[in-house]
Protein backbone atom coordinates (compact mmCIF):
# COMPACT_ATOMS: atom_id res chain seq x y z
CA UNK A 1 0.00 0.00 0.00
CA UNK A 2 1.45 3.54 -1.21
CA UNK A 3 2.45 5.95 1.70
CA UNK A 4 0.73 9.13 0.79
CA UNK A 5 2.39 12.27 1.94
CA UNK A 6 2.05 15.88 0.78
CA UNK A 7 4.47 15.23 -1.89
CA UNK A 8 3.80 14.28 -5.22
CA UNK A 9 1.36 15.62 -7.60
CA UNK A 10 -1.51 15.68 -5.22
CA UNK A 11 0.07 18.08 -2.95
CA UNK A 12 1.55 20.20 -5.99
CA UNK A 13 -2.00 20.41 -7.14
CA UNK A 14 -2.27 21.68 -3.49
CA UNK A 15 -0.46 24.26 -3.50
CA UNK A 16 -1.46 25.79 -6.83
CA UNK A 17 -5.16 25.80 -5.85
CA UNK A 18 -4.11 27.39 -1.96
CA UNK A 19 -1.20 29.76 -3.19
CA UNK A 20 -4.23 32.36 -3.76
CA UNK A 21 -6.29 31.93 -0.22
CA UNK A 22 -2.81 32.49 1.58
CA UNK A 23 -3.17 36.31 1.59
CA UNK A 24 -5.59 38.87 0.36
CA UNK A 25 -3.01 40.52 -1.85
CA UNK A 26 -2.68 36.86 -3.65
CA UNK A 27 -6.21 36.41 -3.73
CA UNK A 28 -6.60 39.60 -5.45
CA UNK A 29 -3.89 39.38 -7.77
CA UNK A 30 -4.90 36.32 -9.15
CA UNK A 31 -8.37 37.95 -9.97
CA UNK A 32 -6.65 40.21 -11.85
CA UNK A 33 -4.92 37.72 -13.80
CA UNK A 34 -7.71 35.51 -14.29
CA UNK A 35 -9.77 38.68 -15.08
CA UNK A 36 -7.08 39.81 -17.97
CA UNK A 37 -6.85 36.34 -19.44
CA UNK A 38 -10.94 36.21 -19.66
CA UNK A 39 -10.94 39.84 -21.67
CA UNK A 40 -8.08 39.16 -23.64
CA UNK A 41 -9.46 36.32 -24.66
CA UNK A 42 -13.09 37.71 -25.49
CA UNK A 43 -11.28 40.46 -27.28
CA UNK A 44 -9.08 38.20 -29.15
CA UNK A 45 -12.41 36.40 -30.15
CA UNK A 46 -13.87 39.67 -31.44
CA UNK A 47 -11.23 40.86 -33.68
CA UNK A 48 -10.39 37.80 -34.85
CA UNK A 49 -14.41 37.34 -36.08
CA UNK A 50 -14.37 41.19 -37.31
CA UNK A 51 -11.10 40.40 -39.61
CA UNK A 52 -12.66 37.53 -40.93
CA UNK A 53 -16.39 38.19 -41.74
CA UNK A 54 -16.06 42.17 -42.51
CA UNK A 55 -12.70 42.66 -44.63
CA UNK A 56 -13.11 41.66 -48.16
CA UNK A 57 -11.01 42.83 -50.79
CA UNK A 58 -7.89 44.32 -49.04
CA UNK A 59 -8.81 45.13 -45.80
CA UNK A 60 -12.55 47.44 -47.10
CA UNK A 61 -15.14 47.03 -45.39
CA UNK A 62 -18.52 47.22 -46.89
CA UNK A 63 -22.09 45.79 -47.32
CA UNK A 64 -20.13 42.53 -47.91
CA UNK A 65 -20.74 39.29 -45.81
CA UNK A 66 -18.47 36.51 -45.40
CA UNK A 67 -19.84 33.51 -46.82
CA UNK A 68 -19.61 30.84 -44.80
CA UNK A 69 -19.43 27.64 -46.98
CA UNK A 70 -16.49 25.95 -48.28
CA UNK A 71 -16.03 28.39 -51.27
CA UNK A 72 -13.85 30.67 -48.98
CA UNK A 73 -15.53 34.19 -50.80
CA UNK A 74 -16.97 37.14 -50.17
CA UNK A 75 -20.67 37.07 -50.99
CA UNK A 76 -22.58 40.18 -52.29
CA UNK A 77 -25.65 40.85 -50.28
CA UNK A 78 -29.05 40.20 -51.97
CA UNK A 79 -31.79 42.38 -51.58
CA UNK A 80 -35.19 41.73 -49.60
CA UNK A 81 -37.72 42.43 -51.58
CA UNK A 82 -40.94 43.03 -50.17
CA UNK A 83 -44.48 42.64 -51.30
CA UNK A 84 -46.28 46.45 -52.72
CA UNK A 85 -48.45 47.65 -48.90
CA UNK A 86 -51.84 48.37 -50.55
CA UNK A 87 -53.36 51.89 -49.96
CA UNK A 88 -54.91 51.89 -46.32
CA UNK A 89 -57.77 54.59 -47.67
CA UNK A 90 -61.23 52.67 -47.26
CA UNK A 91 -63.19 51.44 -50.00
CA UNK A 92 -65.46 53.79 -51.44
CA UNK A 93 -69.07 52.50 -52.62
CA UNK A 94 -71.99 55.16 -53.70
CA UNK A 95 -73.50 57.12 -52.05
CA UNK A 96 -77.02 55.28 -53.47
CA UNK A 97 -75.77 52.42 -51.56
CA UNK A 98 -76.09 53.82 -47.83
CA UNK A 99 -77.60 51.68 -45.32
CA UNK A 100 -80.69 52.70 -44.51
CA UNK A 101 -80.00 51.87 -40.78
CA UNK A 102 -76.99 54.26 -41.25
CA UNK A 103 -79.14 57.67 -42.35
CA UNK A 104 -81.77 56.74 -39.16
CA UNK A 105 -78.86 56.32 -37.02
CA UNK A 106 -77.85 59.82 -38.45
CA UNK A 107 -81.59 61.21 -38.09
CA UNK A 108 -82.34 60.62 -34.78
CA UNK A 109 -79.32 61.16 -33.53
CA UNK A 110 -79.73 64.77 -35.08
CA UNK A 111 -83.13 65.03 -33.63
CA UNK A 112 -81.49 63.82 -29.89
CA UNK A 113 -78.56 66.49 -30.16
CA UNK A 114 -80.89 69.81 -30.75
CA UNK A 115 -83.45 68.15 -28.15
CA UNK A 116 -81.88 70.35 -24.83
CA UNK A 117 -85.11 71.71 -23.01
CA UNK A 118 -84.77 74.85 -20.84
CA UNK A 119 -83.53 73.60 -17.07
CA UNK A 120 -82.20 69.89 -18.71
CA UNK A 121 -78.74 69.04 -17.36
CA UNK A 122 -76.06 68.04 -19.29
CA UNK A 123 -76.27 64.23 -18.01
CA UNK A 124 -79.79 64.31 -19.03
CA UNK A 125 -78.71 65.48 -22.50
CA UNK A 126 -76.23 63.14 -22.73
CA UNK A 127 -77.93 60.26 -21.57
CA UNK A 128 -80.25 61.29 -24.63
CA UNK A 129 -77.56 60.74 -26.95
CA UNK A 130 -75.84 57.67 -25.63
CA UNK A 131 -77.88 54.88 -27.52
CA UNK A 132 -77.03 56.03 -30.71
CA UNK A 133 -73.18 57.43 -29.77
CA UNK A 134 -70.16 55.20 -29.41
CA UNK A 135 -68.51 54.86 -26.11
CA UNK A 136 -65.87 56.43 -27.10
CA UNK A 137 -67.96 59.65 -28.75
CA UNK A 138 -69.85 59.76 -25.17
CA UNK A 139 -66.75 61.24 -23.47
CA UNK A 140 -66.14 64.41 -25.86
CA UNK A 141 -70.09 65.21 -25.62
CA UNK A 142 -70.11 65.01 -21.84
CA UNK A 143 -67.76 68.04 -21.60
CA UNK A 144 -69.93 70.25 -24.16
CA UNK A 145 -72.44 72.52 -22.23
CA UNK A 146 -76.27 71.74 -24.13
CA UNK A 147 -77.38 75.08 -23.44
CA UNK A 148 -74.55 76.17 -26.17
CA UNK A 149 -76.28 73.89 -28.93
CA UNK A 150 -77.60 76.48 -31.16
CA UNK A 151 -80.36 74.59 -32.98
CA UNK A 152 -83.74 73.34 -31.90
CA UNK A 153 -85.42 70.78 -34.39
CA UNK A 154 -84.22 68.87 -37.45
CA UNK A 155 -85.69 70.10 -40.60
CA UNK A 156 -84.87 67.24 -43.04
CA UNK A 157 -83.93 63.64 -43.67
CA UNK A 158 -80.23 62.53 -43.29
CA UNK A 159 -78.59 62.28 -46.88
CA UNK A 160 -75.66 60.65 -47.49
CA UNK A 161 -72.42 62.25 -48.92
CA UNK A 162 -69.75 59.31 -48.63
CA UNK A 163 -70.13 55.66 -48.36
CA UNK A 164 -67.73 52.88 -46.83
CA UNK A 165 -68.36 49.54 -46.15
CA UNK A 166 -68.49 50.18 -42.41
CA UNK A 167 -68.98 53.60 -41.78
CA UNK A 168 -71.45 56.58 -43.57
CA UNK A 169 -70.65 60.26 -43.59
CA UNK A 170 -74.21 62.21 -43.88
CA UNK A 171 -75.73 65.48 -43.60
CA UNK A 172 -78.59 66.38 -41.43
CA UNK A 173 -80.48 69.83 -42.02
CA UNK A 174 -81.42 71.73 -38.65
CA UNK A 175 -83.03 74.64 -38.22
CA UNK A 176 -79.85 76.59 -37.94
CA UNK A 177 -77.33 74.84 -39.66
CA UNK A 178 -76.61 71.52 -41.27
CA UNK A 179 -74.60 69.03 -39.30
CA UNK A 180 -72.32 66.59 -41.00
CA UNK A 181 -72.40 63.04 -39.00
CA UNK A 182 -69.75 60.17 -38.97
CA UNK A 183 -71.92 56.97 -38.32
CA UNK A 184 -69.66 53.57 -37.74
CA UNK A 185 -71.04 50.19 -37.84
CA UNK A 186 -69.86 48.68 -34.69
CA UNK A 187 -71.08 45.31 -32.60
CA UNK A 188 -74.14 47.32 -31.08
CA UNK A 189 -75.07 48.07 -34.90
CA UNK A 190 -74.39 51.90 -36.49
CA UNK A 191 -73.45 54.62 -34.48
CA UNK A 192 -72.57 58.04 -34.53
CA UNK A 193 -69.03 58.43 -33.95
CA UNK A 194 -68.04 62.38 -35.00
CA UNK A 195 -70.34 65.24 -36.16
CA UNK A 196 -69.13 68.68 -37.64
CA UNK A 197 -70.80 71.51 -38.93
CA UNK A 198 -71.59 70.74 -43.00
Amino acid sequence: MPIRSSRGRAGAYRAIWQWPLRSPARLAVTVLVLGGLVFGLVSLGNASGTAGGGLVDGGTTGGNRWDGGSSGVAATPTPTLLPPVPELTPESLPVAQAPRAALETARVWASAWVNHPEGGTAQQWVAGLRPYTTDEFLGVLAGVDPANVPASRVTGPATATRVAPKSVEATVPTDTLTLKVLVVDTEAGWKVSRYDRA
